[in-house]
């Protein structure tokens, strides 16, 4: 009969009887130790259908080796995907850094904040213009004047405001009225001695006839003027004053890096208006030549609408336009070397042309007479007489 069957759970190989028996295969032992390399799978043995024969021989086959768990290896293994914080990770190690949405406007919204004082503190500039109303005058030596009230001021332009001139002369001679309303930059010039005053001008920018309101004529009534400026006292003038100086900008400082001296000196001369304001909110500096440098402090920038008053030829204030502040906007200041070297050409040019009108000092007068006398003066002081001796009366 034939063998019976094998239960399925165990695999058999049944190997058929051969004319002479063949040496039975060695059984290799199971490894124990692991080696370095990674060991493949054994192959599935294909189960053989079993064959009629009249004797068999039953043989068990080698057990199943034991998986073995999968080594990193970038030949024998596939890579496994990697996850999705590892790919974030790794294109954030490979991109550079970047601002989100949020962040960038958050990091505007702290610029803008930072630059809204500087953008408040830009739009403040040094200025002094104003609106007079008075009787202009054209003479034939080429010379205008403005009248007003009882007072005579001169009248002058810049090269760039000679079409304003031009028009305004023909204004005059088109309508026969020349009581105008000017727009006017006032002039300044002090000088060292007090009982002396100041010489009063105005620079003609522009004629208004009330046409326009949007403009500078617009916001002011007649004799007023807008100052901004630093507040402070000059060493030639009692009352306090408005120094406006010349507005900074490249262009400007371009030009003084080639101009000559005298001209750069003149570009750079600030105007010094007096100010009558009683109840200022700060104190008009006033420079102390025996104070130090940190208790000299600074003059203050301010921003006021003053009333031009003719028969004082002064300011008084009417309206602050602004709250003083420390920090005034940058502005160009000619310096005292180069103040020194204009007046040096100015006296050597006067020199040259035989203008010097300075007169010689006088020198003291010389007696050659009596030259060891030590007191060389202009008389000859005699000395007193000495007083005649008594005579002695004779003895009796």
């Amino acid at each position: 009969m034939p063998d019976p069957k094998p239960p399925r759970n165990e695999l058999l190989k049944i190997l058929p009887l051969k004319p002479k028996p063949a040496p039975k295969p060695e059984s290799v032992p199971p490894q124990e130790s692991k080696s370095a390399e990674p060991v493949p799978p054994a192959p599935k043995p294909e189960p053989v259908p079993p064959q009629e024969s009249k004797s068999a021989e039953l043989v068990e086959l080698a057990p199943k080796p034991e998986p073995v768990p999968p080594q990193e290896s970038k030949s024998a293994e596939p890579v496994e995907p990697a996850t999705q914080e590892q790919t974030d990770q790794t294109v954030q190690a490979q991109q550079p850094e970047t601002i989100s949405n949020q962040e960038q406007v958050q990091v505007d919204a702290e610029k803008q904040a930072e630059e809204e004082p500087k953008s408040e503190q830009s739009t403040a500039i040094f200025q002094a213009v104003g609106v007079i109303t008075g009787e202009v005058r054209f003479t034939d030596e080429g010379k205008s004047s403005v009248t007003i009230g009882r007072k005579e001021y001169p009248l002058f332009y810049a090269p760039r405001k000679q079409k304003a001139f031009e028009a305004l002369k023909k204004e005059i001679e088109a309508t026969s009225q020349s009581n105008q309303r000017l727009v006017v930059y006032p002039k300044f010039i002090h000088f060292p001695k007090r009982e002396q005053p100041p010489q009063v001008s105005f620079q003609l920018v522009g004629f208004d006839k009330g046409r326009q309101e949007e403009v500078v004529s617009g916001e002011l009534q007649d004799m007023e003027f807008k100052l901004c400026g630093l507040w402070q006292f000059i060493p030639v003038c009692q009352t306090p004053c408005i120094s406006v100086f010349r507005n900074f900008n490249q262009q400007r400082l371009e030009y003084i890096k080639t101009t000559e001296v005298a001209r750069k000196v003149k570009f750079m001369k600030a105007s010094h208006i007096p100010l009558i304001w009683k109840d200022a909110p700060a104190r008009p500096f006033r420079f102390n030549p025996k104070a130090t440098k940190e208790e000299q402090g600074r003059p203050v920038f301010v921003q006021v609408k003053a009333k031009f008053l003719p028969g004082r030829d002064v300011f008084g204030f009417v309206e602050q336009l602004a709250e003083p502040v420390e920090k005034a906007p940058k502005f160009l200041k000619v310096s005292k070397e180069d103040k020194a070297t204009a007046m040096a050409e100015k006296k050597a040019a006067l020199r040259a042309a035989g203008k010097d009108t300075k007169a010689p000092r006088s020198k003291p007068y010389f007696n050659k007479d009596n030259s060891s006398n030590k007191d060389n003066t202009s008389f000859n002081k005699d000395k007193p007489k000495p007083k005649p001796k008594p005579k002695d009366e004779p003895k009796t």
